[in-house]
């Protein structure tokens, strides 16, 4: 998902309606924006994608082993590879295509499977972020009590976003799941705001 042009009108969106940056344990939303090309038709071919569930109600203490192991497995068993080698488009959002995808596959495998394990939907969230390469990046996001957590097909480890260096644009809505809403927060949303 590198250098898409469809991430650099997100970040030209940011820039025109720029929103503050927050700091603390859980990614604070601003304002709703579009969803990434992508998402949309992922929406209509996965139901669970877009659409709330409930799960069992799941401890911090609980909670965080079960994603360690998530990313881990999905990480371990996904192999890279972008849109355009899988599928011939530039960009599609869908699970794993025999065991191979980009980031927004590896986010989206993450999610079907922590949703299977009973985590309720309103805890999960995709994010649209600029890594510490400045390459664009979707990972997931796990809302405990203690924070936002990152399950990151460039990560063993699931981190509190505060810890992983990102920039974080943009994250599906926690509470409406077919909703974006932009969550500027990081090393370089300064950039992205205006400020």
């Amino acid at each position: 998902m590198r250098n898409l042009t469809p991430f650099a009108v997100l970040a030209a969106l940011l820039a025109a309606f720029p929103g503050p940056s927050f700091a603390g344990s859980a990614l604070k939303a601003s304002r709703s924006i579009g969803a990434p090309v992508g998402f949309p038709s992922a929406c209509s071919r996965y139901v669970w994608l877009c659409h709330d569930s409930t799960g069992r109600n799941i401890s911090d203490e609980d909670a965080m082993p079960v994603l360690q192991r998530i990313n881990r497995e999905v990480n371990a068993g996904v192999t890279s590879a972008s849109d355009r080698r899988l599928t011939g488009k530039s960009e599609y959002w869908s699970l794993p295509i025999n065991n191979k995808g980009d980031c927004e596959d590896y986010a989206l495998l993450k999610l079907k499977n922590l949703l299977g394990a009973g985590f309720p939907s309103n805890r999960l969230a995709l994010s649209v972020v600029i890594d510490r390469r400045g390459n664009n990046h979707v990972v997931l996001l796990a809302r405990l009590k203690s924070g936002d957590y990152v399950l990151d097909n460039l990560s063993g480890r699931v981190k509190p976003w505060t810890s992983t260096g990102y920039t974080f644009l943009a994250s599906q809505n926690f509470h409406n799941k077919s909703a974006w809403q932009v969550t500027l927060a990081g090393p370089r949303a300064s950039e992205f705001s205006g400020t």
